[in-house]
């Protein structure tokens, strides 16, 4: 994440396979004075991986390229947000949270991806507060489009909301409403993006992904993006710890990586981020 928590605000939990790895050995340096018989070696080896492990983070953000003021008020804005409180007012339709947030370095990553590969029609798959769809139309050329899909028309009020605060934000249009119904939508209309997002329900990135790769919503040279494609480290746990959703997503990637019309990496950045094109 690019951003802190405050006294009246709690810090993000720990969703990373890195962030997660670190709170456990925290935990387990901090039970150390009950453990009887302690070698003395074993306190030093475990600071030791806490070191490398909670120090990797902070380090990557400090040696990426700093998000823009626009991106920095939506990731402040979504983290102060009382969603659970939205949630049971029944102002949002969907249970949200500050985590949602693709956040600095994934930011990046994707504005990044969206320059190298010179896209100029992007397709945003889950928009949640709008921090990727953002990130990515500052990487677009002033004449690039992006559709951006949300099903919780709060969070898609707050996102607009924001992106009329940037310069980019104009190329951005939000279509609300279920994304599979939006991509169907956008098959019939003969529409074709240059690049894909998707970061919308777990569950449905099997949908999503077959929509892009059987029709031609996806161009030819399309590249798609796919966001917690390590979900919480548990997609190489055995099946037995793997909860629901990282089911989804693990059988999610056994489908790419087993599919020919593809060719794909996985990489380590946050919760996984897997880049797919089309061969």
């Amino acid at each position: 994440m690019s951003f802190s928590g405050t006294s009246s605000t709690p810090p993000p939990r720990p969703i990373t396979p890195v962030t997660i790895a670190a709170h456990h050995l925290e935990k387990a340096i901090a039970l150390l004075p009950q453990v009887t018989d302690n070698p003395g070696d074993l306190s030093t080896h475990l600071q030791k991986a806490l070191l490398l492990i909670a120090g990797l983070d902070g380090y990557l953000e400090r040696s990426t390229t700093p998000e823009s003021p626009a991106l920095t008020q939506i990731a402040q804005k979504t983290q102060h947000e009382p969603w659970q409180a939205k949630f049971e007012g029944g102002e949002t339709e969907q249970q949200l949270e500050q985590e949602m947030l693709t956040g600095h370095l994934e930011g990046q990553a994707l504005k990044m991806f969206v320059r190298m590969t010179g896209a100029k029609r992007i397709l945003d798959i889950g928009m949640f507060t709008g921090y990727s769809a953002l990130a990515m139309a500052e990487g677009l050329p002033d004449d690039g489009r992006m559709i951006a899909c949300e099903i919780d028309p709060y969070a898609a009020r707050f996102a607009q909301n924001l992106f009329e605060q940037s310069p980019h934000g104009h190329k951005i249009d939000v279509k609300l409403g279920p994304a599979s119904d939006t991509l169907d939508q956008l098959i019939a209309d003969q529409a074709s993006f240059d690049f894909a997002f998707i970061d919308a329900n777990k569950a449905g990135y099997v949908n999503y992904y077959e929509k892009l790769i059987g029709t031609n919503l996806l161009a030819p040279n399309g590249y798609i993006c796919a966001d917690n494609t390590l979900f919480l480290g548990e997609v190489y746990l055995a099946e037995s710890e793997r909860s629901d959703t990282a089911q989804a997503i693990a059988h999610f990637n056994q489908i790419v990586a087993d599919d020919p019309r593809t060719e794909q990496v996985l990489l380590p950045v946050r919760d996984g981020l897997t880049l797919i094109r089309r061969v």
